[in-house]
């Protein structure tokens, strides 16, 4: 595919699809209330959203677009962290998808983006932890009544994501002209088998080198080092071929003790987008 709106629903599809991502919902697992089919719904709702992204809309109103077609399917929330880094990598695509374009992208975000980024907290309710006391006023699950706030302070969407770490990854790939993102993208173009093993072998290679922000908000810091230690120790020992089972079992775990690494997910999707537009992957 070669647009960029048509590849960023592919990137979340295909993210959903590879198993096994250990804690997240994939094509043979699914959650108590959250199941495979809302997430391929999800992905199709977002659509509209990212064709504004695709077509020169602002970041944040792309964004708000695309998670109220997401929220449509009775699931709830199954792809807000991706689609917070997909809308603004589909709008540099317009130009070129380089770190250098996608970062100024983000530093043309407005207050007015800002507070699209805000009311798309309405759509769907968001796990998020609560705020420093100094922010209270900003926290986003107050939705369109943090507004005002936001534009006395004058809060671009970069500015709220860089005062969003650390303690959330997606944050942290805004301000790191998305790092990680286009380092998974590296290694799906580099790795061996069909694309979807790949991607599950991509998000284990994450999960193994940094601990899940959103698992640290939900199950404690503690619960998200040894989630990261286990995969870090399949992950050396190259499981996703050797031991297979190994693998599917700590999926199967994770998922029976309400573990949802989602922020790597997240980034895994991204970079599935990058490498779908670089097209050094191919279905």
């Amino acid at each position: 595919m070669t647009d960029p709106a048509q590849n960023a629903e592919l990137a979340l599809l295909l993210e959903v699809a590879a198993s096994p991502k250990p804690g997240n919902v994939d094509r043979r697992r699914d959650l108590d209330d959250l199941r495979f089919e809302h997430f391929l719904a999800g992905a199709v709702g977002a659509g509209q959203g990212l064709e504004l992204a695709a077509s020169g809309a602002a970041v944040g109103p792309a964004f708000e677009r695309a998670v109220e077609g997401m929220a449509a399917q009775e699931g709830g929330n199954t792809q807000f962290g991706a689609l917070l880094l997909l809308v603004p990598l589909v709008r540099a695509a317009r130009d070129e998808l380089s770190q250098p374009v996608v970062e100024s992208v983000l530093e043309g975000t407005t207050v007015a983006d800002a507070a699209a980024f805000y009311r798309a907290f309405e759509h769907v309710d968001v796990f998020v932890a609560d705020p420093p006391e100094t922010m209270a006023p900003l926290d986003v699950r107050r939705g369109a009544d943090a507004i005002p706030a936001l534009e006395e302070r004058g809060l671009t969407l970069l500015d709220v994501m860089d005062r969003s770490v650390p303690g959330d990854d997606v944050a942290r790939e805004w301000v790191t002209g998305f790092d990680r993102s286009f380092t998974a993208a590296e290694r799906l173009a580099a790795a061996d088998g069909p694309l979807l093993e790949r991607t599950a072998a991509v998000f284990l290679s994450l999960l193994a080198e940094r601990a899940d922000t959103l698992v640290a908000k939900r199950s404690g810091e503690a619960v998200a080092a040894e989630v990261t230690e286990r995969a870090a120790d399949l992950y050396e020992r190259d499981a996703l071929k050797a031991d297979r089972e190994a693998v599917e079992a700590f999926a199967d775990e994770l998922v029976d003790r309400g573990i949802n690494p989602g922020t790597t997910a997240d980034v895994t999707a991204a970079g599935l987008f990058i490498a779908l537009e670089h097209e050094t992957i191919t279905l």
